[in-house]
């Protein structure tokens, strides 16, 4: 038996891992092993700091229900989420439109709309239109392709926030047609502060961040043989442009409302966007995140 100090306890958690089957698991456990080590002796972490962390964390764990994922928030507003899309986005065998991020409020099985529907079931705003094209990176359209949108509303709200029978709203599935286009109908959205009732809300508030997202529209768009894309649209005259609070906005994904001669319904401010996918297994999926439901499955 040896005496282990904070720098050899390292090698020895290590060594009882080498035996590790798989090896991506392993590579990633070392990593973590050693990273997490250097982090406690860097700042010289007390037992107290230690156990105040677990707390956080164990509050984290209990935040999340099936319509809110805590520890996805968690990761955003520290920055990992934006790593890891980054991370992939290097990864694809080319480049089409910039993604983002998915965020802690995509749910699964939207309903699908009719082209031009209105994603917003009552509405206190504006009407305004969302539309373009979808096609691969050499401008062919591709008809068929499934466009997911989700949203707040005009005051800041997603549905599992506004209402408390968590019913659908402000969600939407379309298929572009047979050219590639999509349209639908929505209101502009408020941008939020993120959940901040919770844990990670807290957090924020002690580090002094004003925790606000700018306002946005998701978009997730799949087409076979192309790459999942994850991306979001953000309007750049809200205050919190250049300074989200879980780094989510890219320069290219900004837009604004505004009269169109081409959108398709005539009257209406509108926001075209041309969304180009690249070519990639039908399985490559970008998703920094997933619906929470699918976390409470998954422990059951």
């Amino acid at each position: 038996m040896i005496d282990l100090d904070e720098n050899t306890v390292t090698d020895a958690t290590l060594s009882q891992m080498a035996t590790t089957g798989d090896p991506r698991l392993k590579e990633i456990m070392d990593a973590a092993v050693r990273h997490l080590h250097a982090f406690a002796r860097e700042v010289n972490l007390t037992p107290a700091e230690w156990l105040q962390g677990i707390a956080v964390l164990t509050e984290v764990g209990k935040a999340c229900t099936d319509i809110r994922q805590e520890f996805i928030l968690l990761s955003d507003v520290l920055g990992l989420s934006a790593v890891v899309n980054a991370l992939h986005d290097k990864k694809a065998k080319e480049l089409g439109t910039q993604s983002s991020l998915l965020g802690p409020f995509f749910r699964e099985g939207a309903a699908e709309l009719p082209l031009g529907a209105n994603i917003v079931a009552n509405r206190t705003a504006p009407e305004i239109v969302l539309y373009g094209q979808v096609t691969d990176n050499n401008g062919t359209p591709l008809p068929n392709a499934l466009v997911q949108a989700w949203q707040t509303d005009e005051h800041g709200l997603y549905d599992v926030q506004a209402h408390e029978d968590a019913h659908m709203d402000m969600r939407g599935n379309f298929r572009t047609d047979a050219n590639g286009n999509y349209h639908f109908r929505t209101v502009r959205p408020l941008g939020y502060s993120i959940p901040m009732d919770g844990p990670v809300g807290k957090l924020v508030q002690m580090q002094g961040r004003h925790g606000m997202r700018p306002s946005h529209i998701h978009m997730l768009i799949t087409a076979p043989g192309h790459r999942e894309l994850v991306s979001a649209l953000y309007f750049g005259d809200d205050p919190n442009i250049g300074s989200d609070t879980v780094f989510g906005v890219s320069a290219s994904l900004v837009v604004e409302a505004k009269d169109n001669a081409d959108c398709p319904i005539p009257g209406l401010k509108s926001v075209r966007y041309d969304f180009r996918m690249p070519k990639a297994a039908d399985n490559d999926t970008g998703r920094v995140g997933a619906d929470p439901a699918s976390f409470v499955k998954a422990a059951e």
